[in-house]
Parts: structure tokens; sequence; C-alpha cells
């Protein structure tokens, strides 16, 4: 039987590579000017906001699990469905970078968002739906208003990309920052949960 402690560092040992396979897209310039960093700025631009994606995703993850009990064969399913679509973000986030923020890439970063977005979600609902309805964990997640309004922002900025791809990455950069504000309900729950 699999404990919730494997998952979090099986969970955690992917995420470390997702973030490396990344970074390694960064080239090193083979000329010493300042100049020689100029066609890395739109690599280093999607960069930063996978990264920061990557980040969310990880610190959301790791409170989730924190206030489960425990994981079934089901919850592994859920997660690794998340793990994949995460593992997506290095392919998108390069093609993204390395062709200058067009169209297409633009469209398709958006798209395996809201697929990681859905994921994380079906991840949720399979341990509510573990744990029970009147759980700690069901009441932490509670209706997750800021995951499904970042899921229809998501839907509007791939929309928007086929007008204007730097509209679409405008909407993908809100949703981030929306992210960026700390999420204190898991905590709170926990605190509250410790107190009783």
């Amino acid at each position: 039987m699999i404990t919730k402690g494997r998952l979090e560092a099986f969970s955690d040992a992917v995420i470390a590579i997702i973030i490396t396979i990344m970074v390694l897209e960064l080239k090193v310039p083979h000329d010493a000017s300042v100049e020689a960093l100029k066609p890395l700025i739109p690599i280093f631009i999607s960069y930063i906001l996978s990264f920061i994606y990557i980040g969310i995703y990880w610190n959301n993850h790791h409170h989730m699990l924190h206030a489960a009990k425990s994981v079934n064969g089901r919850v592994l399913w859920a997660n690794m469905h998340l793990l994949f679509w995460l593992s997506m973000i290095p392919f998108v986030t390069a093609w993204m970078g390395e062709n200058h923020f067009e169209m297409w890439p633009v469209v398709f970063y958006g798209i395996v968002l809201i697929l990681n977005s859905i994921a994380y979600y079906i991840l949720a609902q399979t341990l509510v739906k573990h744990h029970g309805k009147d759980s700690l964990i069901a009441t932490a997640v509670g209706h997750d208003r800021k995951g499904k309004v970042s899921t229809a922002l998501y839907a509007v900025g791939i929309g928007l990309a086929f007008v204007n791809a730097w509209i679409g990455i405008a909407v993908y950069t809100v949703v981030a920052i929306i992210w960026l504000i700390p999420d204190t309900r898991i905590e709170r729950v926990l605190v509250e949960g410790e107190k009783h």
C-alpha cells in the first residue's frame, strides 16, 4: 500500500525534474556580450511564467495533501493525471519562448494550463470523495471558486490568443498573479482542526 508520504515524495521529485527540464532550455550564449542575451529574453519570460505556475501547483498540492489523511488507488491515478499535465509545461514553455509568443504556441500553452487546472480539480474531488463530504479536506477545498474562475480565465485567454497572442499571455499572467496571493483556506482549516 502506498502511503500519503510516498505520494508526496514522488510528486515532489517529478516537479523538481519538470523545473530542471525547463531551466535546461535556457542555453548559455557563446558570446560574452550583453547583446548575446537578447535572443534569450522570450525564452526567459516564458520560463519565469512557467516557473511561477509550477511553484503555485507545488504549493497548493503540498497543502492539499497535508490536509488529507490517506490515499487510495483512485487518488494515485488522479495525482498521476495531474503530474502528466504538469510534465507538459516544459514543452509548451520552450515552444512558446523559442517562437517569440506566436499564436499557436500561446494557444497550446493555455490548453496545457487549462488541462492542469482540470486535473487539479479532479485530484481535489477524488480526495474529497475518499475522505467524505464532512472531512477536513472537504472543508478545506470548499467550493473552489478561485479554481473555477481560473479555469474560465484560461478559456478566455485561449480565445483571446487567437486575436492577439500577447492578450492571451496577459490573461495567463493575471491568473498566476491571482494565485500568488496566498490561498489560506487549507491552512486555516488545518489550524482550526488542530484546536479541536
